[in-house]
């Protein structure tokens, strides 16, 4: 599916629902960085409900003198699954992000916002998959996921193996 058949799909307002996010940086002041993202998300997706510890952890698929520190955070919004996207990218350029990785390519960055889950939608576009297809695989990301969603472990693994479904079929490329 082409991702202007995946937008015409979505109604221009979501019919809401619960977004996890996780986010990142290791470059700069990391965790007001972080803090500034958060206020971001507030003020422009939705009002914001939970927000995990703030966790130290080293790069994950390369090589850096700089770790990260990650969060999670659950955000009731109104907004579409792409509108989400388009608003956390625009964030990210705000505070500084000047590339997205690609094809597998990470670099250090101020900072990453990585949609998880958004209430029980299930997406697969050039641009964005949901549930996010390797969340399981990363602890930065589990972590601070589990704090704030409790025990949750049956729900997300039912959305990892959705997840994998989607991009095993060739319609993904990743989104970092």
């Amino acid at each position: 599916m082409s991702e202007s058949q995946a937008k015409k799909r979505l109604p221009l307002k979501g019919e809401g629902g619960s977004l996890f996010l996780s986010l990142g940086s290791n470059l700069g002041d990391r965790e007001q960085t972080l803090r500034r993202a958060i206020a971001l998300i507030g003020e422009r997706i939705g009002t914001v409900q939970r927000v995990s510890s703030f966790i130290e952890t080293e790069p994950w698929g390369f090589q850096s003198e700089h770790p990260f520190l990650n969060a999670a955070c659950m955000v009731l919004t109104k907004l579409s699954p792409m509108q989400c996207l388009e608003a956390t990218q625009q964030i990210e350029r705000e505070l500084g992000r000047r590339t997205k990785s690609r094809d597998g390519i990470y670099h250090d960055r101020p900072i990453d916002i990585d949609l998880l889950l958004y209430g029980n939608v299930r997406l697969s576009t050039p641009t964005l998959t949901l549930p996010h297809p390797r969340m399981l695989e990363r602890d930065f990301v589990m972590i601070p996921l589990r704090e704030i969603m409790g025990d949750a472990e049956a729900l997300l693994a039912r959305h990892h193996d959705e997840a994998q479904a989607c991009d095993e079929e060739g319609e993904h490329q990743p989104h970092q």
